[in-house]
């Protein structure tokens, strides 16, 4: 005789749930207040801080264009054998008059992000070349509708709170085409706060003109910047980049907000000791605040150190290690100890497709990263293969592991009525239990994480529900989610957009397409 399988299910039971509680609170918001984790103490902060502004003013910066060095000589730095150097009273003096709490704009207000000290978000970043192909299963050349795809998926991910760039348009080689179909691909998928490279600096001015067209005039976007410039203006160890230098001159102009990453690779462009690379990594990030607050005081900048990991068996970049979640925590504790709006890189797998290995590279960095109180944790969704591969199904999982993270980072509440003595009272006199008390119901949701994907059922109903994994259960997730096309881009606009620039996403590649079916 066989089993009767089940009705309703697993996906019924989070449908019910999620239509009787939608405007209940959550366990877990965006923002959260972090910094519990220190994986440094404050004496070896202040010696990290004190060793990098010794580089400075000792060693200095390479190759610093005669924009910066003319404005930063005029300030007090020196100029020693062709490094500029920054002599510790300047370098405090800059990092004083830095931007602090600043706020991320989205054309939709209720995904504004601000940045006070240890209030945290996880995000996206990079720069990949490959996607791993939802059809196949196998790795491709990343395209523009990627871009677009991955905008529109992490639109609809709650714990997604903004969205830059993941993959490059390998079809477009040019720069200005680059430039500006990757800015229309982040504006058509998603209203949440967005971030974006630019190639060339001749491109800078463009790419705003689209956004001033989005925002509704000239001079929209410099007074609500929704989009911040993803740039890295740091070779390591320890030059200036002429392209990102004269790129970020050009943005300041029109109030962009600007991530300068810093990404020095222990034991490959940085020392192989994880304090050694913090020093020079932390030197090379103040080194972009200074060439940022030189050209514009108090400007909005994000102090991005994204200290990497060589495996030192082949000198490839490891993403997914726990030195990287030690070296990016306390890249956090750094720029919290100086009160500077913070970024740094989340778990990146080195894993190739979204398995128990990728798992443990994205969830032990993120917790880690998150609890340390960095304000924004780039690369923490959809990452594989040591960044160079983006994955639809790894998005929605990674949007999992930031509901678990957040969870941990908001901590336990203790108060009068949490520490629940008449609570136990009544349960101990009475039923023996709590199922039913009037506290267990009030809670459940708001003390309570309840992972969407997850699977807490017993093996039984497991295997009558089809035996899948996560990664199946996330696919089948990707297909529900990839029916969404918003219209965030209104049709004079658009018809403006493409009047104006030679955007490569057609109306038909922006509708219900057959992979998505």
């Amino acid at each position: 005789m066989s089993k009767r399988k089940r009705a309703g299910g697993r996906a019924a039971r989070h449908a019910l749930r999620a239509a009787t509680n939608r405007n209940k609170p959550s366990p877990i918001k965006a923002g959260a207040r972090g910094g519990q984790y220190k994986p440094l103490t404050d004496d070896e902060c202040q010696q990290i801080h004190n060793t990098a502004l010794d580089v400075l003013e000792q060693i200095g910066m390479g190759t610093p264009i005669p924009e910066l060095v003319e404005p930063a000589v005029a300030q007090g730095a020196v100029m020693k054998d062709g490094r500029l150097c920054f002599p510790r009273p300047m370098m405090e003096t800059l990092i004083a008059a830095a931007a602090r709490n600043i706020t991320l704009y989205a054309r939709d207000t209720k995904h504004d992000l601000f940045l006070g000290k240890e209030q945290v978000y996880y995000g996206t970043g990079g720069a990949a070349i490959s996607t791993l192909d939802f059809e196949t299963g196998n790795y491709r050349d990343s395209t523009l509708l990627d871009l677009y795809d991955f905008a529109r998926l992490s639109d609809q991910l709650s714990n997604v709170h903004w969205f830059t760039r993941t993959v490059v348009a390998t079809e477009l080689p040019e720069p200005a085409d680059l430039d500006i179909n990757t800015a229309y691909a982040l504006l058509a998928g998603t209203n949440k706060h967005i971030g974006t490279s630019i190639t060339i600096p001749e491109m800078v001015d463009p790419v705003v003109e689209m956004f001033d067209i989005i925002g509704g005039g000239s001079g929209s976007f410099a007074a609500r910047p929704f989009c911040k410039l993803h740039s890295i203006p740091i070779i390591p160890p320890l030059r200036y980049g002429a392209d990102s230098s004269y790129t970020i001159l050009a943005a300041i102009k029109h109030n962009w907000p600007i991530t300068c990453v810093t990404a020095g690779q222990s034991g490959a462009t940085a020392p192989a000791t994880l304090a050694g690379t913090l020093v020079q990594t932390h030197a090379e990030t103040l080194a972009a605040l200074a060439m940022v607050n030189i050209w514009s005081p108090g400007h909005p900048f994000i102090f991005s150190n994204w200290p990497f990991v060589a495996d030192l068996r082949t000198g490839a970049m490891t993403g997914g290690s726990a030195e990287g979640g030690l070296l990016n925590a306390a890249a956090a504790q750094l720029g919290n100890m100086l009160n500077l709006p913070s970024g740094v890189a989340g778990g990146m797998p080195d894993a190739k497709v979204p398995d128990m290995q990728a798992g443990y590279e994205s969830g032990i960095p993120n917790v880690m990263i998150g609890l340390s109180g960095a304000n924004l944790i780039y690369e923490s969704s959809g990452m594989l293969a040591s960044l160079l591969a983006c994955s639809y199904e790894a998005f929605v999982i990674n949007n999992e592991v930031a509901g678990n993270c957040l969870r941990a980072i908001r901590g336990i509440e203790v108060d009068h009525e949490t520490l629940s003595f008449d609570v136990i009272k009544e349960a101990v006199m009475g039923p023996g239990h709590y199922l039913g008390a009037d506290q267990t119901i009030k809670v459940m949701e708001t003390e309570y994480y309840y992972p969407p994907l997850g699977n807490r059922v017993t093996p039984t109903e497991w295997a009558e529900n089809g035996s899948q994994d996560v990664w199946q259960v996330a696919r089948d997730e990707v297909k529900r989610l990839m029916r969404h096309y918003p219209s965030y881009i209104t049709p004079e606009q658009d018809a403006a957009l493409r009047q104006r620039f030679d955007i490569r996403l057609s109306a038909d590649m922006m509708h219900a397409s057959g992979r998505w079916r």
